[in-house]
């Protein structure tokens, strides 16, 4: 823990007191709607903030607070050195935040302060470092053209990179954080503006980020935040026609409704969606170092990755020794709020999503499948599932052919 740590919880704690608006044009703002979004803390199930519910007309009002900073050129046209300057200054104005941010997302996400600070601070950080340097790094090529010419004539076809306008990123409740900056910086490093949406469970660290950027010296409309739920905020954002490119991570269908709608209007768009990965140990492995590997490939943040191994295939001569040592190992883990760092296993992200992975977890039970399960959490309110093992179930239920995003291996 750094030494400023009762400075470090005030200012959390201020943060938290807010009545949350929206970001956009470099300030503070009101939602036209008067709906809230409730934040929780998923280790105690308790309200800790609440943030606005944006409705098409917020999100009209960041896309066209983006618009209008593009095509002024107040940050598209600055020349890249000094928008390469002004992003290593925010690199340098987040570390100095570190701890603050990283206490955020555990409180809002339920993850261990540990991943907290190593991933969601620590690696969000070499990424804003490295790309605020391809700010300078962007160049275009010099061709000599190769059809025939007339005698003296000299040709050459070159290329240049331009940035694209207003970027649109919808960001996951997993790693809010790092995932939310892997898009808003290379738009930044480019010269685009961006209207971030984070999940409406996950809003805090990306709207302290954005207030962050403004007082590095990005200019007012460059990075804004539109909070609220996906079927309204984030629809509306996606299919505003001052949109060029989307940027979205989550869910296959809803990727899938995102691509259909940018096809129709042509819009560029990056998905980085769903999967269910399995793991396929062979008898000559190392069972502890198999052990070690995937317990932690299957259940860092919860299971909560899109890379996590949900699924694990062993062959049959080392089987039962495998399956004893998973056993040993769940049954081992400690279970508490993301806060107490010596805690293992934390919370899920939030009350549907648990009872969204234990129904999965009835489902097999109710089919025979057998079930072994670690400690349970130490908060009945809060949005605990014990570490589970699920073994040998049938392929055909739907926990071993959906991604569930929960803290089970099978």
């Amino acid at each position: 823990m750094p030494d400023n740590t009762q400075a470090v919880m005030d200012s959390v704690s201020r943060f938290l007191d807010r009545q949350h608006g929206l970001y956009i044009d470099g300030q503070w703002c009101e939602s036209s709607a008067d709906d809230r979004l409730a934040v929780y803390n998923p280790a105690d199930g308790q309200q800790i903030s609440s943030t606005a519910d944006a409705n098409a007309q917020d999100v009209a009002r960041a896309v066209q607070s983006a618009h209008k900073a593009f095509t002024t050129g107040a940050w598209a046209q600055r020349l890249p050195a000094e928008r390469e300057r002004i992003l290593l200054r925010y690199a340098d104005l987040v570390e100095q935040h570190a701890e603050e941010l990283a206490q955020l997302e555990t409180l809002e996400q339920g993850k261990s302060i540990n991943i907290a600070r190593a991933f969601e601070v620590g690696c969000t950080l070499n990424w804003m470092r490295y790309t605020a340097g391809l700010a300078t790094k962007i160049v275009g090529q010099t061709l000599d053209v190769s059809i025939p010419m007339p005698p003296g004539a000299k040709y050459q076809v070159y290329t240049r990179k331009e940035p694209i306008g207003v970027v649109a990123g919808i960001v996951p409740w997993n790693f809010p954080l790092m995932i939310g900056m892997w898009k808003v910086m290379p738009a930044l490093a480019a010269g685009c503006s961006i209207v971030i949406k984070p999940s409406e469970t996950t809003p805090l660290t990306l709207l302290r980020m954005a207030e962050l950027a403004t007082e590095a010296g990005v200019p007012p409309g460059v990075f804004n935040v539109v909070t609220g739920r996906g079927t309204g905020c984030g629809k509306a954002l996606t299919e505003h026609p001052l949109i060029a490119k989307v940027s979205f991570t989550g869910s296959t269908p809803v990727g899938k409704s995102i691509a259909r709608s940018a096809a129709d209007r042509l819009t560029r768009v990056t998905l980085e969606l769903g999967g269910k990965n399995p793991a396929i140990v062979l008898k000559d492995a190392d069972p502890q170092q198999v052990i070690e590997g995937l317990m932690m490939g299957s259940f860092l943040n919860q299971g909560q990755v899109c890379a996590a191994s949900s699924r694990i295939y062993i062959e049959a001569p080392i089987y039962d020794r495998l399956v004893a040592g998973f056993e040993q190992a769940v049954k081992s883990l400690s279970v508490g709020p993301g806060m107490d760092a010596t805690a293992q296993i934390n919370p899920l992200v939030s009350r549907d999503h648990r009872n969204k992975v234990a129904a999965y977890l009835d489902d097999a039970r109710s089919k025979h499948a057998e079930l072994i399960s670690g400690a349970a959490g130490p908060d009945a309110q809060g949005f605990y599932i014990p570490p589970t093992l699920v073994i040998n179930p049938d392929d055909k239920l739907n926990l071993t052919r959906e991604e569930v995003f929960g803290r089970w291996s099978i």
